[in-house]
């Protein structure tokens, strides 16, 4: 019997360590077969490099980033900017989900503070939607699939939305044991700690992942360090009690049950 699969889907390279990667990990120390796919090539994330530079720079780090996080990486579609909602882009990602067939589906916020993050949510969760259609034509083409898959989405980078509104999750995934490797996938993005020191002013990139993750800890009130997640509704998708992440993490998940109790508020 093979392994059950996970696949995370963000929009740049280091998108997934920031916010997933901490839960990827633990994914595959249970058994899941992880996967890696950043929508674009971080084609925008320099302030001197030339355009094929820092493509082939980022595509390199984020290839040994994954490495780091035991996934299998796979190749980008598109430059940072160029990631739209239209007809090409959700086939592409679609006859990804169909070969993979991936029972869990890591993506980012449908709240971020940036329209790449959440293009590629839209982008993600609508090629999954599309993957049981028989004549919806991939790129390259593969057949509609039957699998059920469930959809998590992350916490937005900063915790909030871009109304300023912080953003809790329904479920936390304690990161402690992975948050070392999360630290070292991290680092693996030299290029981007250059160049979010001298765009966002962070001075130091890292210790904002791990300050952020310490936070999302103190939002669980059960971890040291967490990663934060929300369940997209189960139509189209899977069965309406299925939560394959809860299953397969155990003490290492909670379910925040006031978040459970407002979905009905």
């Amino acid at each position: 019997m093979s392994s059950p699969v996970a696949l995370a889907v963000a929009a740049h390279p280091d998108d997934i360590e920031l916010m997933m990667g901490g839960s990827l990990a633990l994914l595959g120390d249970a058994g899941f077969e992880t996967h890696y796919l950043n929508i674009a090539n971080g084609s925008m994330g320099t302030d001197h490099e030339t355009r094929e530079a820092i493509i082939a720079r980022r595509t390199a780090e984020a290839r040994e980033a994954a490495g780091v996080l035991g996934a299998v990486y796979h190749e980008p579609f598109v430059d940072d900017l160029d990631i739209f909602f239209d007809r090409e882009l959700p086939r592409r990602v679609c006859s990804l989900i169909r070969r993979l067939r991936p029972r869990i589906l890591l993506v980012q916020s449908p709240q971020d503070y940036m329209e790449d993050h959440t293009n590629a949510c839209r982008v993600a969760v609508s090629a999954a939607f599309y993957r049981g259609m028989t004549n919806y034509i991939t790129m390259p083409d593969r057949p509609a699939i039957p699998d059920p898959v469930t959809i998590y989405h992350a916490l937005p980078w900063g915790l909030h939305d871009t109304l300023r509104r912080r953003v809790r999750a329904g479920q936390y995934v304690d990161i402690s044991s992975t948050i070392a490797r999360k630290r070292d996938a991290l680092a693996c993005h030299r290029s981007q700690k250059e160049w979010l020191d001298v765009s966002q002013g962070l001075d130091s990139y890292l210790t904002t992942m791990e300050d952020m993750s310490r936070a999302v800890g103190e939002m669980s009130r059960a971890f040291p360090f967490a990663e934060g997640w929300r369940r997209r509704l189960h139509l189209g998708y899977c069965g309406p009690d299925d939560d394959p992440l809860a299953d397969a993490l155990g003490d290492k998940h909670r379910i925040d049950p006031d978040y459970e109790a407002a979905l009905e508020a």
